[in-house]
């Protein structure tokens, strides 16, 4: 190809001056648009402290908050008592009531020890019964008057001068004996592949080829021998020394007890409580009492008293998880009800074509305005003060944000209806209404029953939004579980719970939205 000439350059630039002389915002428009969103970012970055708070974010509790959602622990410790151990478990233990699990064993051994049995009788007690009625608490007691003429009173009261203090009264000796006891001496724990071996005033610990020895001085200090392997750390000179074994749990070695973590893969006693008969027991145990077994209670049968248990768990509460997800269902579904059916007729108000007066078109949509400007979270506050806490005030303020767009969305359905259809029904001489119902709500309907389906199912996860400020649901046992900020797992239930509601609306509300508008398509 010949290359052209200056001229013939300068003859297509003039032919095609927009080409050539494009401004200056033309030209340099796409680098002045990422040169404005980087600086965007940068600027939302140093506004929010994104990278501060990456910075100082706690990784390891956000990694034992997930690990709650699947797991669980046992937290038994291991206290000194002088020469002796004692193992203790929370009140509350996923073990039961005096649990001894396998991971733990203890060495005891029978010993004889004194043991006080007055210790201080008499001590601190009156043995005078002049001196009880001398008290300053005691108005007009003898004593308490001056010139008082209670002369055997030995015990006047603190508050008049110049009285003697009282003898003491003498104490008899505290009487000792000496019992059996049996006591333990040493514990071993296994967490994963580490062995804990504690005896009074020293811990061992073998974990990952490793040995580490810890020194304990009673109610003083904890020091290790040698360096501090990877898996353990101490942040100050004679301070709490932390083991950390991975999943398997945490080892805290302190100068009066050791605090053991031991956490387990699932979630724990999820269908009978501690307090159950059925506590404990496998599967086929379980079934073999519910079919075959003797009755344990007498006003119930075995599976109904099974039954029962599962319901009324303590730690669960499944009955009350379940009618709070049906109370988040109800509610989603009434209030998308009831904004349907009062959105339906305002749209045709509230459309050009279909109602000619400007300003009644214009007092509805600003009504419609009014309804979904306001959050619906801002409405369930406003309903919880109204009606107190509950499915009310999560129902009204469902209703209430979805009238208004809802009957904005339909209002602009019809006003973008094919007016043939329409025209042709009034050619026939029909009546106004008739009009609407046979040239209008046959186009719409398909499209207002899809909208509202599909508001159905998104309600259905707002409402779980809403029952946390208090309107009732699922959402309130929700929050309630995360404030403990120790029950993840029950958070992870209810999650499930709710993933698999939507789940299921979503599935049916796409059906059903399908066959309607394959309907009219085949229709057509």
């Amino acid at each position: 190809m010949n290359n052209l000439s200056a001229s013939a350059v300068d003859e297509i630039a003039a032919r095609h001056h927009a080409v050539f002389n494009r401004p200056f915002i033309e030209r340099w428009r796409a680098p002045l648009i990422g040169v404005v969103v980087i600086a965007y970012l940068f600027f939302a970055w140093s506004l929010f402290g994104i990278g501060e708070a990456f910075r100082n974010g706690n990784w390891n509790i956000a990694g034992n908050y997930l690990a709650d959602w699947v797991s669980y622990e046992a937290r038994p410790d291991i206290e000194y008592d002088g020469d002796y151990l004692d193992v203790e478990f929370p009140r509350f233990s996923p073990l039961g009531k005096d649990p001894d699990p396998a991971w733990i064993s203890k060495t005891t051994e029978t010993v004889q020890r004194e043991v006080v049995v007055n210790a201080g009788a008499g001590i601190g007690t009156e043995t005078s019964t002049q001196s009880k009625v001398n008290s300053f608490m005691v108005p007009g007691a003898p004593g308490t008057q001056e010139g008082g003429a209670d002369s055997g009173s030995t015990a006047n009261s603190f508050m008049s001068p110049g009285t003697e203090k009282p003898a003491e009264a003498e104490q008899p000796a505290p009487e000792t004996k000496t019992v059996s006891e049996t006591v333990v001496t040493r514990v071993d724990v296994e967490i994963g592949s580490a062995r804990i071996e504690i005896v009074p005033r020293q811990v061992s610990v073998d974990y990952g080829g490793e040995t580490l020895l810890i020194d304990i001085v009673p109610d003083e200090s904890v020091s290790a021998r040698g360096e501090l392997p990877a898996w353990a750390s101490q942040r100050d000179a004679g301070g709490d020394i932390l083991m950390n074994f991975g999943f398997a749990g945490t080892v805290e070695v302190e100068s009066d007890e050791v605090k053991v973590r031991h956490r387990f893969l699932g979630w724990e006693n999820f269908w009978f409580d501690t307090n159950s008969p059925f506590w404990g027991k496998s599967f086929s145990q379980v079934a073999g009492l519910v079919f075959s077994g003797e009755r344990i209670d007498p006003d119930m049968s075995n599976a109904a008293l099974a039954w029962n248990n599962i319901l009324y768990n303590a730690e669960w509460q499944h009955a009350d998880v379940w009618i709070k997800l049906l109370q988040t269902i109800v509610m989603a579904f009434v209030g998308t009800l009831f904004a349907t059916l009062l959105a339906f007729p305002l749209a045709f108000i509230a459309a050009r074509n279909i109602t000619p007066s400007w300003l009644a078109n214009q007092f509805i949509k600003r009504a419609f305005d009014f309804l979904r400007c306001v959050d619906m979270l801002i409405w369930a506050l406003f309903f919880t003060r109204a009606f107190g806490p509950g499915p009310l005030a999560g129902i009204s303020a469902i209703f209430f944000t979805d009238t208004g767009t809802l009957g904005k969305l339909y209002s602009e359905a019809l006003e973008n209806i094919d007016d043939r259809q329409r025209e042709g029904i009034r050619s026939v001489g029909a009546a106004p209404v008739l009009v609407q119902r046979y040239g209008v709500v046959p186009q719409v309907l398909p499209v207002f029953a899809s909208q509202s389906l599909y508001f159905w199912e998104s309600n259905t996860r707002s409402a779980t939004i809403i029952g946390a400020v208090g309107a009732g649901g699922i959402g309130l046992k929700l929050w309630e579980a995360m404030r403990t900020n120790a029950d993840w797992e029950n958070v992870a239930y209810m999650v499930v719970l709710i993933l698999a509601t939507v789940f299921i609306f979503d599935n049916i509300s796409n059906a059903i939205r399908s066959r309607l508008i394959g309907r009219d398509r085949t229709e057509d």
